[in-house]
């Protein structure tokens, strides 16, 4: 049997024509001038100007190659021919596409596709080569290739791995691909057989945590509120995609504030919000304690309300176009617009390459002409996010009348690559515009390049909360039962100062909010922007506490600079706060002491205790010691209350979901 394989190999090698120079010539030169036609005429598989169009390449090279595996071309070129068409093309094919290594479809993050793809030869760890590969490597590790992958006697075997069949049967579906059509997967000489996930280019507030605080040093923390959950949405947006968010998304007072808690009403006469204060132990330290810090704000009668000037501001730039982007947008909204009253009015600007007005100032009773401006809109082009707000800004001002409120809403992926787009330079844009007395605030829709940096700095400067949708859901949840402490202003510019006793207290730290961190002396400067509270709506901070005396302080008493302190110890500290009232330029004072007294946490506390657990154990605290995620869901397990909307018991499940992929 050896023998006869032996003489049918020699007669099929006699059989073969001899290589021909010209006709490998003429052969790669329409191989060339059928992709650079290709390439000018091809239609975009999604027309996204701000991304790179790699369906086009990759079809421009299954046509190219289906004209190369004719049986005339290949009587013609046979072997040379082969050789010599990977090694002109594909240089073009990587520079173009980008895609240096084998990956299979799938609905996998991004992280969890690299994981998961096939570990190649090259390629040790099963991650893709970098787009800057050197080319003359992949053409040594072409040229390095087996006999049979280029023999043409040994073709009937695919050149590179087969994608597994759904893989197949959705790049059919998508068009990437003809039936029947294996070549088109196998022919490409690469070691990838399908099309990569956009680039993940999210971005995040860098800050670090806040550190530990000796009270006889630095006796005073001063920050601005936070009403904003952004970071709650982003975290559970990750988790259930199956992948722990990064650390720089995690901000605790975000997680924390995102629940409702039971907090005392202001009486009438009183300030707009009430200041509730508690002291309780620590749920991952038995020697510190937790005090908590609540606001609730009033809570106007709808009746009483002033009525809106709305100015939708609406990415519609190409990264909008998908499902959990421009679609969910415009159902958020529409959900929003069933809450207005008929004498607020409502403008619709866009953005992508220039901004333009959509819909003129229109009555919210006219819904029609609502839907339908919404309805035209369409995803395309680059995001020119500086013009949009500037004219955002002029459409609200020729709105303004004495009695209304100016709110503009942005929704965006935070994707600005045209005009302003480094943080620090929108908030000096921004700095300037909010003294019109026009709010911003910020809605963020998708993943994979969230700017959520952007997004910050939009918010916390133009006055405004920045909150995340990535469910019809949590759209309910922030335009519709929210909508009163979204849009409706009671207290702006509100800051807390804790005056920390040296006698009761060795250490602290904040919780979370390191991005609202203002100096001690900003607390009395009326110029030195905060946050608002809106009607309805609810602050919670917790610091953890150090008492005198305890084990668990984790400095050194000095010997020279902490003499025998006395005091009152039945004082904590003391507790100011400032607000303006909305329109106003001059600050109000609210000082209250804080008594030492430690008592049972209730309900709402354990469960703010376990959501700050929760952030730290995603941001990998140091201050947890051996407290894991089985005490941290046992703990808002416990303290789920009546949770009538279920959000309690969605937070579990989350822990529960990041206990599994930290391991």
């Amino acid at each position: 049997m050896s023998d006869e394989l032996d003489r049918l190999r020699e007669g099929l090698k006699a059989a073969t024509p001899a290589p021909d120079n010209e006709a490998k010539a003429d052969a790669l030169a329409r191989a060339m001038e059928n992709f650079d036609r290709h390439q000018e005429t091809a239609k975009p598989a999604r027309p996204m100007s701000d991304r790179p169009e790699r369906a086009d390449v990759l079809t421009g090279v299954r046509n190219m190659f289906m004209k190369l595996t004719t049986p005339q071309m290949l009587a013609a070129t046979a072997s040379a021919a082969a050789i010599g068409v990977a090694v002109a093309i594909w240089p073009e094919v990587k520079r173009e596409t980008g895609l240096p290594g084998p990956t299979v479809l799938t609905d996998a993050p991004a992280d969890d596709l690299r994981q998961a793809a096939p570990k190649v030869s090259g390629d040790p760890v099963g991650r893709m080569a970098p787009k800057e590969a050197d080319e003359a490597t992949q053409r040594e590790e072409f040229r390095a290739q087996p006999e049979s992958a280029t023999d043409p006697m040994v073709m009937a075997e695919p050149m590179v791995e087969q994608a597994p069949a759904p893989a197949l049967e959705r790049s059919r579906e998508s068009g990437l691909f003809a039936d029947g059509d294996v070549a088109g997967v196998a022919a490409v000489p690469s070691r990838e057989a399908v099309i990569a996930p956009e680039p993940d280019t999210e971005a995040y507030p860098e800050a670090d945590p806040n550190p530990l605080k000796i009270a006889v040093e630095e006796p005073v923390s001063t920050f601005s509120i936070d009403t904003d959950t952004a970071s709650y949405s982003v975290v559970r947006s990750s988790l259930t995609n199956g992948y722990l968010p990064p650390n720089q998304a995690v901000r605790i007072e975000e997680m924390v504030n995102y629940f409702p808690y039971d907090y005392a009403a202001p009486e009438a006469g009183e300030a707009p919000f009430r200041a509730s204060v508690s002291l309780f132990a620590t749920p991952w330290n038995a020697n510190t304690q937790l005090l908590r810090i609540g606001l609730q704000g009033e809570m106007t009668d709808l009746d009483d309300r002033p009525p809106l000037n709305l100015v939708f501001l609406i990415d519609t730039s190409g990264s909008m176009d998908d499902p959990k982007k421009l679609p969910l947008l415009k159902q958020s909204f529409s959900l929003m617009l069933g809450e207005l009253r008929p004498e607020d009015r409502v403008a619709i600007v866009t953005y992508a390459g220039s901004a333009g007005l959509v819909l003129e100032p229109t009555e919210a009773s006219d819904r029609d002409t609502i839907f339908s401006a919404l309805d035209r809109l369409d995803a395309g082009g680059s995001t020119a996010g500086q013009e949009g707000l500037r004219q955002a800004y002029q459409v609200a001002e020729s709105m303004a009348e004495e009695g209304r409120i100016g709110r503009i809403l942005l929704a965006t992926d935070g994707d600005f690559n045209v005009g302003i787009h480094d943080p620090e330079e929108l908030k000096g844009f921004i700095a300037t515009k909010r003294e019109s007395g026009t709010y911003l605030s910020v809605l963020g829709f998708g993943r994979g390049n969230l700017d959520d940096a952007t997004m910050q700095a939009l918010a916390q400067n133009g006055n405004g909360t920045a909150a995340y949708i990535d469910t019809l859901s949590e759209a309910q949840k922030v335009l519709v039962d929210q909508l009163s402490g979204a849009l409706f202003p009671i207290a702006d510019d509100v800051k807390i100062q804790i005056e920390f006793n040296p006698a009761a207290v060795a250490e602290y730290r904040l919780i979370g909010y390191e991005t609202r961190a203002l100096a001690r002396e900003d607390f009395n400067n009326d110029k030195v922007d905060a946050g608002e509270i809106g009607a309805g709506h609810q602050v919670t901070a917790l610091y953890e506490i150090t008492p005198v005396g305890s084990p668990a302080r984790l400095s050194d008493p000095l010997r020279y600079a902490e003499p025998e302190l006395a005091g009152d110890v039945a004082e904590l500290g003391f507790l100011k706060l400032r607000y303006k009232a909305p329109g106003e330029a001059r600050s109000r004072l609210i000082e209250t002491p804080i008594p030492a007294a430690s008592g049972e946490a209730d309900t709402d506390a354990r469960f703010a205790a376990a959501i700050a657990g929760m952030g730290q154990l995603l941001s990998e605290s140091k201050y947890l010691g051996d407290w894991s995620w089985d005490e941290a869901i046992g703990l808002a397990n416990g303290a789920k209350g009546t949770d009538e909307f279920g959000y309690r018991a969605e937070a579990v499940q989350l822990m529960r979901l990041a206990q599994s992929l930290s391991r």
